[in-house]
């Protein structure tokens, strides 16, 4: 490239590693939660601990961040891109191991439950360290004007892992392994990961120096100086917005499987295909958002709220009355595009509404947000049980509500208008930063 520094064609290597590596996260995460509804269907887990199964990893994601994202500093970032990495091996591994115990019925289902529980909660307590170290390290090789875009391109990883996940995940539901093997597979990828990053990515950081600043992205929002940004009046609707925005958008993907199966009347297995394309479809229809109507549109963060919320109110609506599979997956389309405009307006209009000095803290209050919010999935795959159109109809509620809020709510009405390529920037980063799904 023409326009490129010696210092970004140095670098370009291990960008293209941590690029592979934040896919490979990505993919692992997403393909086990396309084929999570049918495991438990197939184990015989009750529908909503199969959802609680990622609650527990997300608030210790949440909590372990900032642990991590200080060690970075302590310790050098390539360490920690490896110990996040290690964490999410292992994890994949006993969950694989766990599962295929479940599938030939070697356990009781709520000893599997435990297990599964337990090994996905490793990811939540030891993979919160890629992400961190992997975004100084990048930071610490770009120059400012370099930075937004090399960002950029590390949340577009994460965006098209997300993509990939759930459409390979299929194709490794092997004879002998079943519905383990995309785990096996994903594991295996992480492993190969490991090999890479260890031997391809060069560390100059020399702990000890003091010449890297503490981190606070991470600080927990109940602790310290970033009790008082929950409570400053210029983020807490942002927070508040943002906190059932993404509750909305889990509570809606983690039902989704069920309600696929539900619908089509199949055998777990064989409703897989099914909602895997479902996924995709929602995945696709958030980049598109993220990556093109944002930009297309120059939306600011009023606008993106607002339009977002209601689209993602409508696809609910849609997906609860859907009288077949396909207004399912056009309606979580539609959702979905309504989270990709969404997510980047409360992030981005609650980094616009504080002063430089407040940043780190609103991005940490914005992560814990991503991490905390899937703890409340279990209670509307638990509505679902009872009522079929029940936790759709509640969100659209919810998303409705939200849409007055932010009609009406002045912080939010008044935020400035951002430059549509930040905006986009920070919203794949804070999906980046959601551990939990």
């Amino acid at each position: 490239m023409s326009g490129e520094t010696p210092e970004a064609r140095a670098n370009r290597g291990a960008f293209a590693i941590l690029f592979g590596v934040s896919v490979a996260t990505a993919m692992g995460n997403t393909g086990m939660l396309s084929v999570l509804p049918a495991i438990g269907r197939q184990i015989g887990i009750p529908d909503a601990l199969v959802a609680g199964i990622f609650s527990l990893s997300a608030v210790l994601w949440a909590v372990t961040s900032p642990f991590w994202a200080r060690q970075s500093d302590l310790r050098g970032r390539k360490p920690l891109i490896l110990l996040g990495l290690t964490g999410f091996c292992v994890s994949m591994t006993l969950c694989a191991v766990v599962v295929s115990a479940g599938l030939h019925h070697l356990a009781p289902p709520m000893v599997i439950f435990g297990l599964f529980l337990t090994a996905r909660a490793l990811f939540g307590g030891f993979g919160s360290a890629t992400n961190p170290a992997a975004q100084a390290y990048m930071a610490e090789r770009t120059s400012r004007e370099e930075r937004t875009q090399t960002m950029a391109t590390l949340a577009g990883a994460f965006g098209l892992g997300t993509v990939v996940g759930p459409l390979l995940a299929p194709l490794f539901v092997l004879p002998v392994v079943g519905l383990a093997g995309p785990m096996f597979a994903f594991a295996a990828l992480a492993a190969a990961m490991l090999v890479v990053v260890h031997r391809g990515l060069p560390e100059t950081f020399k702990p000890g120096r003091g010449e890297t600043p503490p981190r606070r992205r991470g600080v927990l929002p109940w602790r310290g100086g970033g009790l008082a940004l929950w409570r400053d009046p210029r983020l807490k609707p942002f927070l508040i917005f943002g906190f059932l925005v993404a509750s909305c958008q889990t509570a809606q993907t983690q039902t989704l499987g069920f309600l696929i199966i539900d619908k089509l009347g199949l055998p777990p297995v064989k409703a897989q295909g099914f909602i895997t394309l479902a996924m995709a479809a929602g995945a696709v229809a958030g980049l598109l958002a993220q990556w093109g109507l944002i930009r297309m549109f120059r939306m600011g963060p009023k606008d993106l709220m607002r339009w977002g919320v209601g689209a993602a109110a409508l696809g609910n609506i849609i997906v609860a009355f859907a009288p077949d599979y396909a207004a399912v997956a056009i309606g979580y389309a539609i959702a979905s595009l309504g989270y990709g405009f969404a997510r980047p307006g409360f992030t981005a209009g609650a980094s616009l509404s504080v002063d430089a000095k407040d940043q780190a803290g609103a991005a940490g209050a914005i992560a814990a947000i991503n991490g905390l919010n899937v703890v409340v999935a279990p209670l509307f795959v638990l509505l679902y049980e009872r009522i079929g159109w029940g936790p759709f109809v509640l969100n659209a509620i919810i998303l409705a509500s939200l849409l007055a809020y932010a009609l009406r709510q002045a912080v939010l009405r008044s935020i400035d208008k951002g430059g549509a390529r930040e905006e986009a920037t920070i919203a794949g980063l804070e999906r980046s930063d959601e551990g939990g799904v």
